[in-house]
């Protein structure tokens, strides 16, 4: 009996490895407090996003990201823990801090974006800049500038030759 549970466990830290893995970036968060309402209304926005959030034991989560390598999460997982995952690297930073600002029972504990264990102060950087879109269409909002100024240059110059 013991070694089936032993076995299950083992299955269980390799499904959250995977899960991990495969995640752009995953945001560790203490729930205490917070009632069913309140947490549902968190998954429902994740969801949406299609981020998704587990609650999972600490023991769990602790040997998984030893596995995936993931250093210095160790201390984290104290109390109760869940874990928010997204296939980017903002949707579910972006997110929980939201949601974090609205409701103080929520507690970010930590964060992993891209394989790379992330300190809370450069999480929140993170959940503040915009998505992919949103920085792609500023590039070309700059890169455009300097064509445009050039055009109504041009457009002035052929203007004040019309008059004379």
């Amino acid at each position: 009996m013991e070694r089936a549970a032993i076995q299950k466990k083992a299955e269980q830290v390799d499904k959250v490895v995977e899960k991990l893995q495969a995640s752009g970036s995953a945001v560790f968060v203490d729930y205490l407090g917070l009632t069913v309402a309140e947490v549902t209304t968190l998954r429902r926005n994740l969801q949406e996003q299609g981020c998704e959030m587990k609650v999972i034991k600490n023991n769990i989560l602790k040997r998984a990201t030893e596995k995936a390598g993931y250093e210095g999460l160790e201390d984290v997982f104290k109390g109760p823990s869940a874990v928010a995952t997204s296939n980017d690297a903002t949707s579910a930073a972006k997110i929980v801090y939201e949601f974090a600002k609205k409701n103080e029972k929520i507690t970010i504990k930590a964060g992993v974006v891209e394989g790379k264990v992330m300190p809370l102060e450069d999480l929140q950087v993170l959940a503040t800049l915009p998505d992919k879109d949103g920085m792609l269409s500023m590039l070309l909002s700059v890169l455009q500038a300097p064509i445009r100024n050039l055009a109504y240059a041009v457009k002035a110059v052929s203007e004040l030759e019309v008059q004379n």
